[in-house]
């Protein structure tokens, strides 16, 4: 029988450096879409999607993201006082419960796959997700709900994917490609943004994963990739050699890639348009400037 998939990694130890000034002093994953910040779609998501317990690889500064999931006594009895209980509920609805989230810290900034390294001993020896915040899943059911599903039926490791142009291959981890059905595309290795002419598919890794615990044999090993990164494909790619099944999963939805400004601004948008009370009013603006 499979083990469930109980816990969520979220590397937020990251330095915003596409967004300076704004991230000086906020964490990138506290940046707003609308009304909620980056890392609270996220955890949303993976509550949605009956994951248990949430591990937080932070760095200095990152402080924030903490306090942001604390309760605020002082907000809270402020906004009681005032009579407004809803917003105290609506507080309380998503903030998971005690002793659900753990923090640790990545020290030094070596990659992906030393943040996720670095969460080895909340993990433990059981298959994990692993979400980044900088993108945004917009999907019904929620995007690390279609995994999971995919993983009780398949098992082994699986990733979110989408399809992008070939000259953009070089920004992504890369599959190669050995059966596809529109859907699920089960992979015999994986490359990190490889050159485009190289490439071996078009078919690209995006922020959700599901893995194996097996693989943080690999990340301590410290072998550096592109960029002179631990890069977590290069760990993916040794589970393959391995012999343990990997897949990607062409997702129900829509992805806003919100490590870039422009993306960001095109989560803004449609995240705002869709809003139940700000969406009539975003378009009348947007007409006057259209």
């Amino acid at each position: 029988m499979r083990q469930p998939i109980r816990k969520a990694v979220f590397p937020v130890a990251g330095l915003g450096t596409r967004f300076l000034p704004a991230t000086k002093a906020m964490p990138k994953e506290l940046l707003p879409i609308v009304d909620k910040p980056l890392i609270h779609y996220a955890v949303e998501e993976a509550k949605a999607a009956g994951i248990e317990q949430f591990f937080f690889v932070t760095s200095r500064a990152k402080g924030a993201i903490d306090d942001y999931f604390d309760r605020a006594f002082e907000l809270e009895t402020t906004l009681s006082e005032r009579g407004k209980e809803d917003v105290v509920a609506a507080l309380d609805a998503w903030r998971p419960e005690p002793g659900q989230m753990a923090y640790t810290r990545q020290q030094t900034p070596l990659g992906l796959g030393h943040a996720v390294w670095c969460a080895r001993g909340l993990v433990g020896d059981e298959p994990f997700a692993v979400l980044l915040a900088d993108d945004l899943m917009v999907c019904e059911p929620p995007c690390l709900r279609q995994m999971i599903d995919a993983y009780n039926e398949l098992g082994g490791n699986i990733v979110a994917i989408v399809d992008v142009p070939r000259e953009q291959t070089n920004r992504y981890g890369v599959l190669d490609v050995v059966a596809d059905d529109g859907r699920l595309v089960r992979a015999r290795g994986v490359v990190e943004k490889p050159d485009p002419a190289a490439a071996p598919s078009t078919s690209t890794i995006v922020g959700r994963y599901i893995i194996q615990p097996e693989v943080f044999t690999h990340l301590g090993r410290g072998e550096r990739g592109s960029g002179g990164e631990i890069q977590l494909t290069d760990a993916l790619e040794r589970l393959i050699e391995e012999g343990q099944s990997f897949h990607g999963l062409r997702f129900s939805g829509r992805r806003y890639d919100c490590g870039d400004k422009l993306g960001f601004l095109e989560a803004t948008i449609a995240l705002g348009l869709a809003h139940p009370e700000l969406g009539e009013g975003l378009r009348q603006i947007l007409r006057q400037y259209l």
